[in-house]
């Protein structure tokens, strides 16, 4: 794709022929996306649902954090490149079509693929035979094929690509500038295309067919889960011999290159890697196992911090405060974070809980800082978020698996 004309805005262009549209472009996958784009002058349609979202965009906002989003949203709104719609029947019809709505797993931990159709299925009347159309977001392994077989017995012919998303939120932006790009088609013309377009935002490319590239999503985000649950379990057996594993773990990397690399325990959690790491557990026939060790290391360290706490306190005559609801640190997101998981488990023991953090908004139950430190007996680090590194805890004792607090009453 040539956009090296493309430097002065062009309100000629509709939404209905912009360059692109994206899908959920709204969302956390679509956002550094759409911005990204639009910064190599690129007109973007951003279609989406989520109406109060679009509408938070196009007043110059970014609806969650989104490090570097900011610069480039208002450029592009000032550059006039962004149009923003809400139905299937506003797409473009010019360029490419991603959607970045991906594949969720059930409560029987298996994928959902009608999700994928249920999105696609509405844009096809709007779509034209030969346009290409781009999977984004997480998939069950074979779902790139899957989706394009239902479009030919729809009697449609659809160039089909999957182009997987690996940036780490809240850094779309920046990665997306300087990561390879895996990039993956059905047919060489889809691959072409495909490449084309991601080839105007990212330094390099990498070629994989679609289930190599379906495969490679999973295998990242999983592999990275696994390294959370191996510190998690160091951690939980060096509690059990009563010792410091933070201290341990300093020592285990202290010049020591080859294991620079163990990450510091605490939860593990978010939209994404527990929910990749249950996909090929499904798409081996349960027979993941470290994946399935993993599921259990990681969501039963809250459970395992409970039964410590009722060991060593009397919590039925106390009141909890918990520090950080996202589910990681500097994050707005408490999607499928842990946080909230101890907050249940402590609620059947402790006298009361309470909740707090400065990024989440969209929690009412969430209380100041300050307010829940007083009320609180007992703090419990939940989201090393950097504001709680030098916050005064007034002497409270706090549970600090992370190893964020230096001068607080840490118990363990």
């Amino acid at each position: 794709m040539n956009i090296a004309d493309r430097t002065a805005p062009a309100r000629a262009v509709t939404a209905q022929t912009a360059d692109l549209t994206v899908v959920g472009g709204a969302g956390h996958v679509g956002v550094p996306l759409v911005l990204s784009f639009a910064a190599q002058g690129l007109t973007v349609n951003i279609n989406d649902l989520n109406t109060a979202s679009l509408d938070t965009l196009r007043s110059g906002r970014v609806p969650f954090i989104e490090r570097g989003a900011d610069v480039l949203l208002t450029k592009a709104l000032a550059d006039q490149r962004l149009f923003f719609t809400s139905k299937p029947s506003e797409i473009s019809t010019k360029g490419p079509v991603i959607v970045t709505i991906g594949t969720p797993v059930d409560e029987f931990l298996n994928p959902v693929r009608r999700v994928i159709q249920d999105c696609v299925d509405p844009l096809l009347p709007h779509m034209r035979d030969g346009q290409l159309l781009i999977l984004r977001s997480t998939l069950f392994p074979g779902t790139t094929d899957w989706i394009d077989a239902h479009i030919r017995r729809q009697g449609r012919d659809l160039k089909i690509a999957f182009c997987p998303e690996r940036i780490v939120q809240g850094h779309g932006v920046e990665e997306l500038s300087k990561m390879p790009q895996i990039v993956s088609g059905l047919t060489p013309d889809a691959e072409e295309e495909a490449a084309a377009l991601f080839r105007s935002v990212a330094p390099e490319l990498v070629i994989l067919t679609p289930m190599e590239a379906e495969f490679a999503k999973l295998f990242n985000n999983a592999y990275r889960y696994i390294e959370f649950a191996i510190t998690n379990q160091f951690y939980l057996i060096a509690r059990s011999a009563g010792l410091d594993y933070g201290k341990i773990l300093q020592g285990m990397k202290h010049n020591y290159p080859r294991a620079k690399g163990i990450p510091t325990p605490g939860f593990a959690a978010g939209p994404c890697l527990v929910k990749d790491t249950m996909q090929l557990l499904a798409f081996a026939r349960n027979e993941f196992a470290l994946g399935n060790a993993a599921i259990m290391v990681n969501e039963g360290l809250p459970l395992h911090i409970v039964s410590d706490l009722r060991r060593d306190f009397d919590l039925g005559s106390m009141t909890v405060g918990l520090l950080g609801m996202a589910f990681k640190a500097e994050s707005d997101d408490p999607r499928a974070s842990l946080s909230y998981k101890l907050k249940n488990a402590l609620a059947n023991h402790a006298r009361a809980v309470l909740t707090t953090d400065p990024l989440v908004t969209n929690d009412p139950s969430l209380l100041p800082l300050d307010e829940v430190i007083s009320r609180s007996d007992l703090l419990i680090l939940c989201t090393p978020h950097r504001c709680y590194k030098d916050a005064d805890l007034k002497g409270k004792p706090v549970v600090d698996i992370w190893g964020l607090l230096e001068n607080a009453n840490v118990v363990y």
